[in-house]
């Protein structure tokens, strides 16, 4: 799935360019908490400002559905990529009008503007064609540079409508790097294989269980999602998370897996969902009844990080407990030590897998940390992206 990228554009100097970035940024009483995505867009940006394009800058924050709010304004946002970039960054009071057409006129070679958020317009996540067509015509692009994977997955305005409007569609470097890294995992990939699947529920990842099965050695299963296998086994499973809808799913796909799928041996279980709850290590054939399991146990843990640590690729995507409370962390925090000892190329997507790299200061250790969650899974499932599928093929 190899794209063309702003690399491949050789007349940068003195042109338009409307990048589509991912600032989906948490922001808490006006301050960035987590710059991680600005940080990430930051080598494609430098590039643009050193080749002396003009550089406009579409983003989203959050979900606003009342128009305008100042707590959903990109402000922040440009103060911090001004300080990345070490040259100011302005912010024009829409990403439509008057001021965004005056302001993107008046750009210089090398400068950089970012436009308000593009959710202030309920036309964005429409896709709305006059919409995107207002957006080339105001920012006065000629070129679309998306950048933007956390998005890709979504058929918006700023996304994938503008393609239609310029002549020329690329990739940015995170793009890129996002593509080659996931695309490992569904093209070609080195053995041993081996993709580490977590989160709550089946219902979330069938797409990629079938999806990867005949690609992987091994297909790891934990988290909440485990027991919904479990039952399909004939376990008791005592008060753990279940989809009792997808029981019959779970056992066909054990079927089909042909001992592909590894299921936890052990786990911890807890008599209530609650932090300071009486805690117990059993194996997964035994728990109490009015129990339930919110983590994988240490036998557990030792073989998946040794199976992780030994693939030549190893894919993470979900934790393998709640992770959100420190006694049920260890499984997950576990994973994300076997995947910077990994030998091999190590892939991490979704957001609690992402932040107990992030957490335990393993991220740079990591060959990839993908910075899509919807995009990572539907990307993984095999499904096409609106927002990669209109960018120009290489």
């Amino acid at each position: 799935m190899a794209k063309k990228t702003v690399r491949d554009v050789s007349d940068l100097a003195g042109r338009r360019v409307f990048v589509r970035v991912d600032f989906n940024v948490p922001v808490e009483n006006g301050a960035i908490t987590c710059d991680t995505r600005i940080r990430a867009a930051v080598p494609t940006l430098q590039y643009l400002v050193k080749a002396g394009a003009q550089t406009v800058l579409a983003s989203h924050l959050g979900r606003p559905k009342k128009g305008p709010t100042p707590e959903f304004s990109l402000k922040p946002v440009a103060a911090r990529l001004s300080e990345l970039l070490g040259q100011p960054v302005p912010i024009a009071s829409d990403c439509i009008g008057a001021d965004v057409a005056a302001r993107a006129a008046a750009l210089k070679n090398g400068d950089v503007l970012l436009l308000e958020n593009v959710r202030f317009h309920p036309e964005e996540e429409k896709n709305d064609p006059g919409f995107a067509a207002q957006l080339v015509k105001d920012s006065g692009a000629t070129l679309f540079v998306n950048d933007a994977f956390g998005t890709a997955h979504r058929a918006h305005a700023s996304t994938e409508g503008v393609s239609h409007h310029v002549k020329t569609s690329v990739a940015g470097f995170l793009m890129e790097k996002e593509l080659r890294y996931l695309g490992m995992a569904l093209e070609a990939p080195e053995r041993p294989f081996v993709a580490v699947l977590g989160g709550a529920k089946v219902s979330d990842k069938i797409q990629v269980i079938e999806s990867l099965l005949p690609r992987v050695d091994a297909l790891l299963i934990g988290g909440g999602m485990a027991y919904t296998f479990f039952r399909a086994q004939g376990l008791g499973i005592g008060k753990s998370l279940v989809e009792q809808d997808k029981v019959e799913l779970a056992k066909a796909l054990l079927e089909k897996a042909d001992g592909k799928i590894h299921l936890p041996v052990d786990h911890i279980v807890a008599s209530a969902f609650k932090a300071d709850a009486e805690t117990k290590t059993l194996p997964v054939t035994e728990i109490p009844a009015d129990w339930m399991g919110l983590d994988i146990g240490p036998r557990t843990a030792a073989e998946f990080a040794g199976r992780g640590a030994a693939a030549k690729i190893v894919l993470w995507n979900g934790p393998m407990g709640v992770f959100e409370m420190k006694p049920f962390a260890q499984g997950t925090l576990a994973m994300a030590r076997a995947l910077a000892d990994s030998q091999g190329t190590s892939i991490v997507g979704g957001g609690d897998s992402v932040a107990a790299v992030t957490q335990m200061g393993l991220a740079d250790q990591i060959d990839h940390v993908s910075t899509g969650g919807g995009a990572s899974l539907e990307f993984l499932a095999g499904d096409p992206l609106p927002g990669v599928a209109c960018l120009q093929e290489a």
